[in-house]
């Protein structure tokens, strides 16, 4: 660590130490004056010794309230000269003048200054009988004088400029977050792009040929008409997903309403496209599975969703599956289980995905092999 580092440090501990404990410096200037007043505390105790009593207090609220304690300090002074009691009220009143210079107003800088200037007047030239040269101990006193408030001033102009450096590096800090923020959102609005063109444009020709294709097997009393039209119906579901998604990308405020979330009474739309890709499915449910909350439902559906997709990419030829729901004191389980013989990719995505919406329900997911085939387990919490 450099000296400049070293010095840095140990100015913001000093400062942070003052902001908590202000009395340990106020004390420390205080101790001193008292200190160089003992000798008039000897020689006459009872006036020395109110007077100190008068004069310690402004020390302590001087950076709170500086030109009450210096006007408090200033009439004290006078009081003093008038009296013949000397306690350092000299000493002190250049204090609080600096405190005025340091922390005031203008308007309250000018009036101390003067009212000090009055002071070193009047104790030089009407309370000080005996004085060899007044003229050599008046510009003394006014170099004093000019010496405290030229050090406040500096003080002053010092605080105002880290005030300011903190101030721009907060509004720098406000500045490259907001910058930040906005390449995150130009950059989803450019991969919300590019996935609008690639994949929108491909699912929208599966769509066109599924039509086609249906429309020619209808013409042509072939019975592949059924499954194309189911191709085309779920190429238009997914379009309407991919429009909603890339939605929420792009950041858009307008909700464009394309459909509502899917939930339990959708999955009689989901299984026959399944079904229709070769993967036979039976679907048995119990309980009063449409009480459950949407959110609840969104996730029972995603997670048969991807349960099947992933049978489709994974079990093999000649799979079958089976979903069982069942909804019972405030829970639902999902049970997909099939006979496949093929592996799916470890870590999967959708296993990820499943994990997560299960998270958001207190709810618990087990994959994994079963007697015979694979078997995903989910068991989700109503809310509530």
């Amino acid at each position: 660590m450099s000296a400049q580092s070293w010095l840095v440090d140990r100015q913001a501990w000093l400062r942070t130490f003052d902001r908590r404990r202000p009395w340990v410096t106020d004390s420390l200037v205080a101790v001193p004056i008292v200190l160089f007043g003992l000798p008039d505390l000897i020689e006459s105790p009872l006036p020395a010794t109110i007077a100190t009593l008068v004069l310690l207090p402004p020390l302590y609220w001087r950076r709170r309230q500086p030109f009450p304690a210096f006007l408090v300090t200033a009439a004290t002074v006078l009081v003093q000269g008038w009296l013949s009691v000397e306690v350092g009220a000299g000493v002190i009143l250049l204090v609080m003048l600096f405190a005025v210079v340091s922390r005031g107003s203008w308007r309250a800088l000018a009036l101390a200054s003067g009212i000090t200037v009055a002071s070193l007047l009047a104790e030089i030239y009407l309370f000080e009988e005996v004085l060899e040269n007044r003229t050599l101990t008046l510009f003394l006193a006014l170099g004093m004088w000019a010496a405290v408030v030229a050090s406040g001033v500096a003080v002053r102009t010092r605080r105002a400029y880290l005030i300011a450096l903190e101030d721009r590096a907060a509004r720098l800090e406000i500045e490259r977050d907001q910058r930040a923020r906005l390449a995150v959102a130009d950059e989803r609005a450019r991969v919300a792009r590019e996935m609008h063109d690639i994949v929108g444009h491909h699912v929208s020709v599966i769509v066109g040929l599924a039509d086609g294709g249906a429309t020619l097997a209808k013409s042509r009393d072939e019975q592949t008409a059924e499954p194309l039209l189911l191709i085309g119906e779920t190429g238009r579901q997914a379009l309407a997903e991919l429009r909603r998604v890339l939605g929420v990308l792009r950041g858009e405020d307008a909700d464009p309403q394309l459909s509502p979330q899917p939930g339990i009474d959708d999955l009689d739309r989901l299984l026959p496209s399944v079904r229709a890709a070769g993967l036979p499915v039976t679907y048995s449910t119990t309980g009063d599975l449409h009480k459950l909350g949407r959110g609840v439902q969104l996730a029972v559906y995603r997670i048969v969703q991807e349960a099947l997709t992933n049978t489709l990419k994974h079990a093999g030829r000649g799979a079958v599956a089976d979903v069982t729901l069942a909804a019972s004191a405030g829970e639902v389980r999902v049970r997909v289980h099939d006979n496949g013989r093929g592996k799916p990719a470890a870590p999967s995505h959708g296993l990820l995905g499943m994990r997560e919406r299960a998270a958001m329900y207190g709810g618990v997911v087990t994959a994994g092999p079963a007697e015979s085939g694979w078997l995903i387990d989910v068991v989700l919490k109503e809310p509530g």
